[in-house]
Parts: structure tokens; sequence; C-alpha cells
């Protein structure tokens, strides 16, 4: 071997230097050093600035994904709750629009009951308040049910208003319900008076009119004074109602060369498809002095004579 090539250092297990316990002193001592001198002076800011800078880019493509993940799931989270919210908005608007329903039903009914108050202190006539319940099952008839019976003193025959005006007579009286044949009603008739001109005439129920179902003035001579507007109220003849209630007004009137009568249609005051609270009157009949009794015939008077 080439005398060259040796290595002439000496072995490690010769060689001499500073010690573990020293070189740990040192370092120590420097990072105290170079801590004092950055908290005092920043020494280390402008390296710091640097490695930061060199470092961005890594960082940033570092945290992409987490960042994605993050905007995903709050997006998703205010997906959820953007639907929760919609849900509670829809939930709560039906709350309310249902509330507000109650409170125009509750104002109508209201409406209605100030209008009957106003009206039984305008009747001098003793009268009891009453709840329709239901409608007949007759098709062909217009007659309802009310929660007011014999055990309330209903006698067969009395008036019905709602708050407007006349609406319809009992017809037949049960122990603890009455029932009620409005105005329109193919069978019921009420004679009235035309406030305008004061003139008499009778008015029928007619179910099947054209305008939906209405009271028909009839056997009304073809040149009477009868116009579109004119208000019909009770006239009191008949024993029955009380005079002056309110119960039609016209709307059309129809003249035909070849009939001597006029074909007049009404339509009632009262609500006849709405009313919900009415008033009970008494029958005049009952407050009316007796009927005298008709005289005896001629030939009984003279058999009674010559006996």
């Amino acid at each position: 071997m080439p005398l060259g090539t040796l290595d002439r250092r000496a072995p490690s297990f010769f060689r001499q230097g500073p010690s573990a316990f020293s070189q740990l002193v040192l370092y120590s001592a420097l990072a105290l050093f170079l801590m004092v001198a950055d908290a005092r002076f920043q020494v280390a800011d402008p390296l710091r600035r640097v490695v930061a800078t060199v470092l961005y880019p890594a960082q940033w493509v570092m945290l992409q994904p987490v960042a994605m993940a993050e905007h995903a799931a709050r997006y998703f989270q205010s997906l959820e709750g953007a639907q929760t919210e919609a849900d509670s908005a829809r939930r709560q608007l039906a709350l309310l629009a249902g509330r507000a329903h109650q409170a125009d039903q509750l104002v109508q009914e209201n409406g209605r009951l100030r209008m009957l108050l106003d009206l039984r202190e305008r009747v001098q006539v003793p009268a009891q308040a009453a709840q329709i319940l239901y409608d007949t099952a007759d098709p062909y008839s217009r007659r309802v049910m009310v929660d007011r019976g014999q055990d309330a003193g209903v006698l067969p025959g009395s008036p019905v208003l709602d708050g407007a005006g006349i609406l319809g007579q009992v017809t037949r009286v049960y122990p603890f319900m009455s029932e009620v044949t409005l105005l329109t009603d193919r069978e019921q008739a009420i004679p009235v008076l035309n406030s305008r001109t004061s003139a008499r005439g009778v008015a029928y129920g007619d179910p099947v009119a054209s305008h939906g179902g209405g009271i028909e003035l009839r056997f009304v001579s073809a040149n009477a004074d009868v116009q579109e507007g004119d208000t019909l109220t009770t006239s009191g003849l008949d024993g029955v109602y009380p005079p002056g209630l309110p119960v039609a007004r016209v709307v059309r009137v129809e003249r035909r060369a070849d009939s001597a009568f006029a074909r007049i249609y009404c339509e009632p005051v009262a609500a006849i498809q709405g009313a919900r609270h009415v008033l009970l009157l008494q029958p005049m009949s009952g407050q009316l002095p007796p009927r005298p009794e008709p005289d005896p015939p001629e030939h009984a008077v003279r058999k009674k004579g010559r006996k």
C-alpha cells in the first residue's frame, strides 16, 4: 500500500474537545441570549419574515383541503338551517293565517250580534236569541234547525230575524229544537209593504230564481209603481210578523205586454245562507184581541125567531 494513502490523523479515542455538558451550557446560554435579544431588539424579525414568505405557498396549498371541507360543512349546515327556518316560517304563517281567519270570523260574528241587539231593542215584541245548528236534509226545501224548542217557550209561527231583517218563520217545534222555514222556500209567503209607495202585496219564496234564490212579489199589476231598489217591509196584517221589519229589496222588474201582472224579483236583506245567530219573536197573534164570532146565517136567525 503506498504511504501517501495512509490516514495520519489520531484515532478518535485519543481526540480531545469540549464535553457534552459544556456544549449544553453553551447552547443554552446562546438560546437564552437570542431570546432576550429578540424580545428586546427583534433581531429575528427579518429572518422570520423571510421564512414565512417562503413557506406561505406551501402552507396555502396544504390548508386548501381543510378550507374546502369547512366551506362544504358550512354550506350544508346553512342549507339545512335555511330549510328548517323556512319550514318554521311556513308553520308560523299557517298558524297566523288561521288566527287571522278566526279573528275575521269573530269580528263578523260580533257585528251580527250587535245588529241583533240593536234590532231587539227596536222590536217591541218578546224575543229570545237562538243559534242555527244545521240545514235540513231535504234538498228541495230551504229550512234550518235552531237550538231552541218547547223547553224555551218557542211557538209555531214565530218570526225569525237576523241582524238585517226577516229570515223566516218557525214551522215545527220539537222539545229541544225548532225547524225554521226560510223566506226563499217555495211554500213560504209573507205580506209586505213597499216603503216608498206604501203599497201592500204578498211575497213568495222563489228558490230556483235566476238570481240564485230569493223571493218574488206576485200578483202586482203591470202598471204598478214598483222600481228597482224599493225596500219591502212587513205589513203586520197577517197577525204573525210585527210591522215595519225589513224583508227584501227589489232587484228586477219585468213587465210583459202579454201579461196583466209584472214579475218582480226581490233579494232578502237577511243573510239567508250565512246567518248563524237569530232572534225568535213571539207571534203577533198572541197579542191581538180574539176575532169576533161570525154572524149566524139569516135562515138560522129566522128559524130561531119562529120558535
